[in-house]
């Protein structure tokens, strides 16, 4: 067989397996490669959300306001000072910056003015509202309390654009809403293998899979993050084939022989 045969017949392979590679790579960066163009319109089955429960040095913002602007500035002095970061951006701010918040200390108790000590681990921020209006009914007239976590963290690490740790600013927090923080996955990310990293009772740590690929993600435990919760995105094979200095010479080489051949083949009568 001739040079030129030879390359008629191998070229065409080599565009065939170049497009079956561009469409196994399609299907590995897509979301939601289960839900079929055609369909117009689907539902799903969502895992219903849980609040977040207060824990032991969670940095909680408490605001109580009443009718009286003199009481509203001691009650709201008080706040013990920690190092976080505004909300959802990266912990990138240098250690003097500091946010307002009342730290839960080990024992699951915040100390506010009036009040005193007040045991609040366990529970929701709705819920922790609730008790600190109670109880400082018994000190000032009609207080509004308003309750949220100043440290909700979420760690995303791995073949994002933006891998760090962030500080979300609300409780109802998808592993979406993560990532999107993050700047999304990179081309190389494992859209189908990402890990979920939680915080477990008697410090133990529990991990989850979750396929990005596929719609039934929202009906998982998981696809609610919680505090401190780290969102890990594996790299894919073409990866490491990318960072692999041997194959990308080998690549270089079969394509400089490959351009030799051609301008041969074209010089031959």
């Amino acid at each position: 067989m001739s040079i030129r045969n030879y390359l008629f017949f191998c070229l065409p392979l080599l565009c065939f397996f170049c497009f079956l590679s561009s469409c196994s790579t399609y299907k590995n960066i897509a979301y939601f490669t289960d839900f079929s163009d055609t369909v117009k319109h689907t539902t799903v089955q969502t895992v219903p959300f849980k609040s977040p429960v207060i824990a032991p040095d969670d940095l909680l913002t408490i605001s109580i306001q009443t009718i009286d602007p003199d009481i509203n500035v001691v009650l709201n002095s008080g706040n013990t000072l920690s190092p976080t970061s505004a909300g959802g951006t990266a912990l990138t701010l240098p250690a003097t910056q500091y946010t307002p918040g009342y730290l839960v200390d080990k024992n699951g108790d915040v100390e506010l003015p009036f009040a005193g000590k007040m045991h609040l681990q366990g529970y929701t921020t709705v819920e922790a509202r609730d008790v600190i209006r109670t109880e400082m009914t018994k000190y000032v007239k009609e207080p509004m309390v308003n309750v949220k976590f100043a440290n909700f963290k979420v760690t995303v690490l791995g073949e994002v654009m933006r891998p760090a740790s962030y500080i979300m600013p609300t409780e109802k927090v998808t592993v979406f809403d993560a990532l999107g923080q993050a700047g999304d996955l990179t081309i190389y990310g494992r859209r189908e293998n990402v890990l979920v990293i939680r915080d477990s009772a008697n410090n133990q740590k529990s991990m989850v899979h979750l396929n990005l690929n596929s719609k039934e993600i929202m009906s998982s435990p998981y696809f609610y993050l919680q505090p401190n919760d780290v969102v890990y995105v594996e790299p894919n094979k073409s990866k490491a084939a990318s960072t692999d200095a041997s194959k990308n010479r080998i690549f270089a080489i079969a394509a400089a022989v490959l351009s030799v051949l051609i301008i041969a083949a074209t010089r031959i009568k």
